[in-house]
């Protein structure tokens, strides 16, 4: 069977992606294949395609990239058991080869999740890389406990993909939530439920916040820059790590500040943790634009400006 996706031919920018018909991938055995209605964008996407990742993510060429699906199940693997055809269902893939931008997708049954009756397609799509990550983040790397927290916890780039489920999820959990955001997205995130807001571009933005007891940094900000509103023993935990996140042990070896990178990953179980999260109303999916399939390379364009809010879309079918 054919189906229309949009394939890289080599590393490059969203303009070297192509809409193209190519045959389905098969499921094999553990594995669902997915009519996918609806992706959404990370920026992982466009820094793996582009080859800045290719020492730890190299691409195999022709590739079909996303990682993050909403959709129906069209067939099951050999011998697998639990899903129906027909059933609506999200996940972020897996496998290193991605291929959530096509009409569909493979995916490993461990990381899928039936998606809630009233959550539409697109708000399925943007939940699971950028939702796990914050969930992981803060649950397992930072260890804040998911209910009754009492840790005062600092959001930055709290109106991105991650940030803004990091406020709900810190928020949901109990704890203070403050989000550092710029000026224009004020308002949305003290929508979020953010007990604070921060504006970055004020001078001394922290005074009268500061400190906190949990950190968790959606923009690749170095720690050494974060320590100073930081209690004595906090965690920071970064989602987009650089030398200074894994050097800080070795550079700081008698602080008792820990610093850690958040690796994701894949869990269909931490998918349907968010999903109760959604069910019961304390986790929404703020949608930042949509986008045809044909036109991902304008919704990667959209991502790589920075001012993206939430999570961009594609509407796949």
């Amino acid at each position: 069977m054919l189906m229309q996706a949009m394939q890289l031919q080599a590393y490059g920018g969203p303009d070297a992606l192509r809409l193209v018909e190519i045959d389905a991938p098969t499921a094999g055995a553990g594995q669902l294949s997915v009519r996918v209605r609806c992706a959404s964008v990370n920026p992982v996407d466009w820094k793996r395609a582009s080859g800045s990742l290719r020492f730890i993510m190299p691409v195999h060429f022709p590739a079909v990239p996303t990682y993050d699906i909403a959709g129906e199940v069209a067939a099951l693997g050999l011998g697998l058991s639990g899903f129906e055809v027909g059933q609506r269902v999200h996940a972020r893939i897996a496998q290193p080869s991605a291929g959530g931008a096509a009409q569909y997708a493979v995916v490993d049954a461990k990381v899928v999740a039936t998606i809630p009756d009233d959550m539409d397609f697109a708000d399925a799509a943007a939940l699971p890389l950028a939702g796990m990550t914050a969930l992981q983040a803060l649950r397992d790397v930072a260890n804040m406990a998911m209910a009754n927290a009492r840790e005062r916890v600092l959001v930055i780039g709290a109106s991105g993909g991650v940030g803004h489920f990091g406020v709900q999820i810190a928020k949901a959990a109990g704890a203070y939530v403050a989000g550092v955001c710029s000026t224009r997205n004020i308002e949305m995130v003290r929508g979020l439920g953010a007990d604070a807001v921060i504006d970055y571009t004020q001078a001394n933005c922290y005074a009268g916040v500061a400190p906190f007891d949990v950190v968790l940094d959606c923009i690749g900000a170095a720690p050494g820059a974060c320590a100073q509103v930081m209690t004595p023993r906090a965690r920071y935990v970064s989602v987009i790590p650089g030398p200074s996140t894994f050097l800080w042990p070795m550079l700081h070896p008698f602080s008792n500040q820990r610093v850690r990178a958040c690796m994701l990953k894949a869990s269909g179980a931490d998918l349907e943790q968010l999903d109760d999260m959604w069910r019961r109303g304390v986790l929404k999916a703020v949608i930042d634009s949509r986008f045809p399939l044909a036109q991902l390379g304008a919704a990667w364009q959209r991502s790589m400006s920075g001012r993206a809010v939430g999570k961009i879309v594609i509407d796949v079918s």
